[in-house]
């Protein structure tokens, strides 16, 4: 290979790396640009006296890089860890309160039979502390940890859409 070949493969080589490292970036802007919203479950006591769930976003005010919520008042915090094969026949919620899955999985079941995946990340807000209530069972083959985050008041103001 002459010098000459030589420059020109290197001068290829660092522009093909510039045009790799631009087109991320431009791909870190849009994803940046169309963030997934929040979403919670709802779950609630419908006017038939059974628990049903709906999906809710979050609503969060822009902060520079993302987004943040109003503030939520809160009574206290409680970890739970449910081991698999765990199951909770039909029951209402013991309160007003946020539970969100840290680790393992289990699901909801409400009116309907309709079926509600708890997986990591996954926020709930039961609501449901009137009626038939729902199930609630640990699944798969590790424990599912959870938090639950009591609420303090009965409305949430402008954190939920």
């Amino acid at each position: 290979m002459t010098p000459v070949s030589k420059r020109l493969a290197v001068v290829v080589l660092v522009g093909a790396a510039c045009l790799a490292w631009n087109a991320r970036t431009d791909d870190d802007v849009v994803v940046a640009q169309t963030r997934k919203p929040i979403m919670a479950t709802r779950i609630y006591t419908g006017a038939d006296g059974l628990s049903h769930a709906q999906e809710i976003e979050l609503n969060l005010a822009a902060n520079g890089a993302g987004g943040v919520s109003e503030m939520i008042k809160a009574t206290g915090v409680q970890f739970r860890r449910t081991a698999p094969g765990t199951f909770s026949d039909w029951h209402v919620g013991p309160r007003r309160q946020f539970v969100i899955t840290l680790s393992g999985r289990g699901e909801i079941e409400v009116a309907g039979g309709r079926k509600v995946v708890l997986e990591p990340g996954h926020i709930e807000l039961i609501e449901d502390t009137t009626g038939k209530g729902h199930t609630t069972r640990a699944v798969g083959t590790e424990d599912r940890i959870s938090i639950a985050i009591p609420l303090a008041d009965q409305t949430l103001g402008g954190a939920l859409r």
